[in-house]
């Protein structure tokens, strides 16, 4: 299992462009961005980029990442199938379609893509070309190009759509989304490899490029208005979202959130809200997360959902068993095999060596934001309800170890944040300081300025992204 894309730790500590947001679309809200061109702009010629952070990935359905038609008689579409490929669509009279023979499957990673498309090549490969982080594709399953000076619907007066629309919607985050009328660009127009690390692929300024008639550049930066064209066009028309998801979760310091590939059920959970929200769908179960690490202190929360059993607390790297019901072992510590710590809501403690549960500190209700900081410094882990620690813990105390919840065997072995819960439609809100999936009131940083959080974050504590564990981690 992937802890994070390698490349986003290198990118993130070298001296290049940042990306500041990302913009999260969620399957559940059928959310996505839309466009209508006030007049056609060159259909033969354009250079959709965008840069692409998958969540989750178990949901078998289509999702559009830019597609533009009047009806399904008439489309132009690059999506992602059910099955994880990319799709380049063509519908306009005659049928041309491309899948990759390539999937999209880590939910832990910033894609970068570029879809180049120039109908007026004599060469029918040149017509339409596909780049994933900085390299051509060129491995199809279908693979029938348009015709030679072919129209498309794109950049024409139909509708186009960012995101999702048509029932199709992505479940995931999109930033530095870029779409060039009327030239085709290669994927050097927007992004570089590192110099230091020269299979790293990282963003690049493209504020600079020209966009063409129906261009447009979405960086998502202004929260009030995530359809804001930063080259300076018509906005786009948001539907079904808002402020709350503008996220700090970007190619340049790519955050931990929950992976649904990792889970320790008989019953899978369903997440949404870019894997930061898990329901479970009855019974036991265990759900950690895309980052962990061997040393450093970190810190995030969760709000609890529902009334039921609820646990939450960390699971190590020898969580192994992945399969069949985990029952009270899958996240508690009951079993060696799991090898977790659970602050239960009666306030007990499951220890991960095994053995039956502890009673500690105090319980917790619906509602409530549990606080997590967990010291692989020192091996401590803390707990706290609403902004309070539980047993009056201190989790600056270094190895004293004021009010810890349990101490951890520490050294070569990761730590994964990890949340459980029993009964059918409960579960968690997460928020790892990328892009909370509850309403953050207070607006606290970690000291290196990082993650969105309600509760302050205690000295020498940090958010869970590349760039802190580049630091710390």
């Amino acid at each position: 299992m992937p802890l994070i894309l390698p490349g986003n730790v290198a990118s993130a500590t070298a001296e290049a462009y940042e990306v500041a947001n990302s913009c999260r679309f969620n399957d559940g809200d059928d959310a996505y961005m839309h466009k209508t061109p006030g007049g056609a702009g060159n259909r033969r010629k354009f250079t959709f980029s965008t840069w692409l952070k998958r969540s989750n990935i178990t949901l078998g359905s289509q999702a559009l990442l830019f597609a533009a038609g009047a009806d399904t008689s008439n489309w132009t579409i690059f999506r992602i199938t059910t099955t994880d490929e990319l799709q380049m669509y063509f519908n306009t009279g005659t049928l041309a379609n491309l899948i990759t023979s390539l999937k999209l499957r880590d939910p832990s990673a910033w894609y970068h893509i570029v879809w180049a498309i120039d109908t007026e090549q004599a060469t029918e490969a040149n017509r339409a070309k596909l780049y994933v982080n900085g390299t051509q594709v060129t491995a199809f399953g279908t693979e029938t190009y348009p015709s030679e000076d072919e129209d498309l619907d794109i950049s024409s007066t139909e509708q186009h759509y960012i995101g999702g629309g048509q029932s199709r919607p992505l479940d995931g985050y999109l930033a530095e989304t870029v779409f060039i009328d009327g030239l085709q660009l290669a994927p050097t127009s927007f992004g570089e490899f590192d110099s230091d690390s020269p299979t790293i692929w990282k963003p690049k300024d493209v504020s600079g490029l020209t966009f063409g008639t129906n261009g447009f550049y979405l960086d998502f930066e202004a929260s009030d208005n995530l359809g804001n064209d930063a080259n300076g066009g018509t906005d786009l028309t948001e539907v079904n979202l808002d402020a709350t998801d503008q996220a700090t979760d970007t190619p340049t310091n790519n955050f931990c959130t929950m992976n649904p590939l990792n889970q320790r059920l008989t019953y899978p959970a369903t997440f949404s809200q870019g894997n930061c929200q898990m329901t479970t769908s009855g019974d036991w179960g265990s759900w950690s997360t895309s980052m962990g690490s061997v040393n450093g202190k970190w810190y995030w929360e969760a709000k609890r959902n529902g009334s039921t059993a609820t646990l939450m607390g960390i699971l190590s790297e020898n969580a192994t068993n992945t399969t069949g019901n985990a029952g009270t072992n899958g996240l508690l510590g009951t079993s060696t095999q799991y090898q977790g710590v659970g602050y239960h809501q009666t306030g007990k403690i499951y220890p991960g060596s095994g053995g039956s549960s502890a009673s500690w500190g105090a319980g917790y209700s619906a509602n409530d934001i549990i606080s997590v900081a967990m010291d692989l410094d020192n091996g401590k882990l803390y707990f706290a309800i609403n902004g309070t620690w539980s047993d009056s813990g201190d989790p600056t105390s270094g190895a004293t170890g004021t009010g810890s919840a349990k101490d951890l065997t520490v050294g070569t072995e990761f730590f994964f944040p990890s949340l459980g819960s029993y009964a059918d439609g409960e579960g968690w809100s997460g928020n790892f300081g990328g892009c909370s999936s509850f309403t953050v009131s207070s607006a606290n940083q970690d000291a290196n300025g990082y993650g969105n959080f309600e509760y302050a974050v205690p000295s020498g504590y940090y958010a869970l992204c590349s760039k802190n564990l580049a630091e710390f981690g």
